[in-house]
């Protein structure tokens, strides 16, 4: 049952994707143009998804199970460190080239665009050097 929700879930959020035109690069790089022709609805979408989730995060943090009957896993980070802002740096330098974020790249990866194949086998080449440093950094401390 929860992986039918998980596709359902999914499956709303491209919806989602498609409808609002969040799938298009054009349009979240028009959005990211502040000195050509700005177009504000990406902040609409973004506001509307900020709204929706403070309300979901807030109804989550009461509970210890979620509706399903699952444990919730809620994010426990607070700080902001290096990691973190390089992180955003390099997410915020890929969107502004691309036009794509992870979620819209896969919708339109689904909708057969050619630029969502090239980021998206960039993002899983990018990950997979990630898990490899990772362990790297892992398999030092372990030996020190």
């Amino acid at each position: 049952m929860p992986t039918f929700f998980a596709l359902l879930a999914g499956a709303v959020f491209g919806i989602g994707l498609i409808l609002s035109g969040m799938a298009d690069p054009a349009k979240v790089l028009g959005f990211l143009d502040l000195a050509g022709t700005w177009d504000p609805s990406l902040a609409f979408v973004m506001g509307g998804a900020i709204l929706v989730g403070a309300f979901a995060f807030t109804f989550a943090r009461k509970r210890t199970v979620s509706l399903l009957g699952l444990q919730m896993r809620m994010p426990t980070a607070t700080q902001v460190d290096r990691r973190l802002v390089g992180g955003g740096l390099l997410f915020g330098i890929g969107w502004g080239i691309a036009g794509f974020c992870p979620g819209p790249a896969l919708v339109a990866l689904g909708m057969g665009e050619q630029k969502a194949v090239v980021f998206v086998a960039a993002m899983l080449a990018g990950m997979g050097l990630f898990e490899l440093w990772e362990r790297r950094i892992a398999a030092r401390t372990a030996n020190a």
